[in-house]
């Protein structure tokens, strides 16, 4: 298609997270197809309050190619939404794309589409999630409100795309599956890696990584750790991530298992990130909910098989057998045995090349290849 203007709306450098890292691949990708790319993101993510973390903000630099991103948005404060909505018809842009994760946001994106619309800009919504993990009333009302006022919806999973169907059935909708994230290094050698940081080079290691919500199941995991430990002494447990939720009890959850268990209780900079999964033989996500996961996506462009639990787009990312292993969810029996059974039959080559191949079916080309067919 020709050249146009593109807008994205959302998470974008310095707020953290992995919706600004997908928007800021998208950009790079829509702008290897000649698009001229900007962006808009907030002033303001979530009231103080409301933030279960440290920080919000990434005090790194920013990362190569971050299209403008001016900070004009405030989720409650709606003169935002109009002053955002002027910014991007002002530039010029042609297409406006919203970043969709979370009903708190969508009274927001919902009047900036409405706005934008009636000034002749084209707006898409990329739905990371169409109903979230820990729901609320009225999540589903939200979020219908937003889908429907956009041209154009695109989804990353079957489970994420059924929800849509069922909120905005009218509105075109792709599915493309979700990219491997590849901004965070190369890969490097598995010892390399441990010895950078400080882990024992001798027995297998999984990862769990990523903020740490009720919904990702760790506690899960450090139940079934104990069998894994009985079965294999050498195993050892890297925990990589923020707490957002129970961190006292997961802590004594995790030391209770003692040093076979390590925990790096905060955000890991993105360049950083490479070391935690180079370092891994595998990586596990004990999720009792998800719709598809970045973090698999992260794990593949490092090799790594995963060892996830059969909810919501996550068995469709990961193919049972070929690129990890899928347990049933809430379940630590069976992810002790998922885990035991990796090391014991020596699974770890041959998933990791189901890894590459699955790696060979996603590009973040595709996903602006998408994002160009609905625009029109």
């Amino acid at each position: 298609m020709s050249a146009k203007r593109w807008t994205l709306v959302g998470p974008s450098w310095p707020w953290r997270g992995g919706i600004a890292h997908f928007g800021l691949a998208t950009g790079r990708a829509l702008a290897a197809r000649g698009h001229e790319v900007n962006a808009v993101t907030f002033r303001r993510q979530y009231p103080e309050r409301l933030f279960p973390g440290t920080s919000q903000l990434d005090d790194g630099p920013a990362p190569p190619d971050s299209p403008p991103a001016p900070r004009l948005l405030d989720p409650l404060d709606p003169r935002t939404w109009f002053g955002a909505a002027r910014h991007v018809v002002g530039s010029g842009a042609q297409v406006a794309v919203l970043m969709v994760w979370m009903p708190f946001f969508a009274p927001m994106l919902g009047v900036i589409a409405r706005r934008l619309r009636r000034r002749g800009v084209t707006v898409l919504a990329i739905v990371h999630n169409a109903i979230p993990h820990e729901r609320r009333p009225g999540d589903r009302l939200l979020t219908r409100w937003t889908l429907r006022a956009c041209d154009g919806l695109l989804a990353m999973s079957d489970q994420v795309a059924g929800d849509v169907g069922q909120l905005a059935p009218s509105v075109p909708l792709a599915v493309v599956p979700h990219p491997v994230y590849d901004g965070f290094g190369e890969p490097m050698p598995r010892d390399e890696a441990r010895a950078a940081l400080a882990l024992p080079g001798g027995g297998p290691v999984f990862l769990f990584f990523g903020f740490i919500r009720r919904y990702k199941g760790l506690h899960v995991l450090l139940d079934a750790w104990a069998e894994v430990l009985r079965q294999r002494p050498d195993a050892g447990l890297v925990i990589a991530g923020e707490f957002y939720a129970d961190e006292e009890a997961l802590r004594a959850q995790a030391a209770a298992l003692g040093p076979s268990v390590r925990l790096d209780a905060h955000y890991i900079p993105d360049d950083q990130i490479g070391l935690y999964f180079s370092a891994s033989d595998a990586v596990v996500q004990p999720y009792l909910s998800a719709t598809q996961s970045g973090v698999a996506q992260v794990a593949f462009h490092y090799g790594r098989p995963v060892i996830t639990t059969d909810v919501g787009g996550l068995a469709e990312t990961v193919p049972d057998g070929r690129a990890g292993l899928v347990v049933p969810p809430d379940d630590p029996a069976a992810l002790a045995g998922a885990i035991v059974r990796f090391v014991d039959d020596g699974l770890g080559p041959a998933l990791e090349a189901g890894v590459a191949a699955e790696r060979q079916r996603t590009s973040w080309d595709r996903i602006a290849e998408a994002l160009e067919t609905l625009a029109g």
